[in-house]
């Protein structure tokens, strides 16, 4: 049996982002599980705002297929993603619109379909990035990620956070990493 392989970023690009802190602390729990976790900072892949034209012309850019090569050598996901607006974070959106392109010879979202993600969020507010959520679950599920059930909100980030980038609330911090260990023990039930 081989260990699941798994991809794990926030959808934002600022440097001390709660997102960023939040999917490391998944990833750990997923790599206790026995996965092969490999967490990017999407600030490594700069791309333009998706654009027929541009794609037409010029095919996918180079950091869209560093980043779509990537995703297709793993079997899972879990994304930390912001709230704004009430809503996915546009980074995110972008990088799932660029990556969902079909390139020749591949299956229609090549990307995504029969993957598993495990979603999560931090943001300052009272919500904790619930509402954006629900738009990340129904994007990626509609584009045929199989998303697992719990999910996890931590509200007043800029308070719920250790220096040394853990969870104050221990609690919380269990729960992140539980959500790691379940898309680790999905994939591996698939896998065998």
């Amino acid at each position: 049996m081989t260990k699941p392989r798994i991809l794990a970023f926030a959808g934002s690009t600022r440097t001390d982002s709660y997102n960023k802190k939040l999917v490391k602390i998944a990833a750990d729990g997923a790599r206790d599980s026995g996965a092969d976790v490999t967490v990017v900072d999407l600030r490594e892949f700069a791309m333009p705002l998706y654009d027929g034209d541009l794609e037409q012309r010029d095919g996918l850019p180079s950091a869209v297929r560093k980043l779509k090569d990537l995703m297709l050598e793993h079997q899972g996901f879990l994304i930390s993603s912001p709230e704004y607006n009430s809503s996915i974070s546009g980074v995110l959106k972008n990088v799932i619109d660029w990556t969902s392109r079909q390139s020749a010879g591949e299956i229609p979202l090549a990307c995504f379909t029969g993957k598993v993600a495990g979603i999560m969020s931090a943001s300052p507010g009272a919500l904790g990035g619930l509402r954006g959520l629900v738009h990340v679950r129904a994007i990626l599920e509609n584009i045929g990620i199989l998303v697992m059930p719990d999910q996890m909100a931590v509200s007043k980030a800029h308070e719920a956070f250790n220096t040394d980038g853990t969870l104050k609330d221990k609690k919380q911090e269990e729960r992140v990493k539980k959500i790691g260990a379940s898309v680790a023990g999905l994939l591996s039930k698939i896998n065998t």
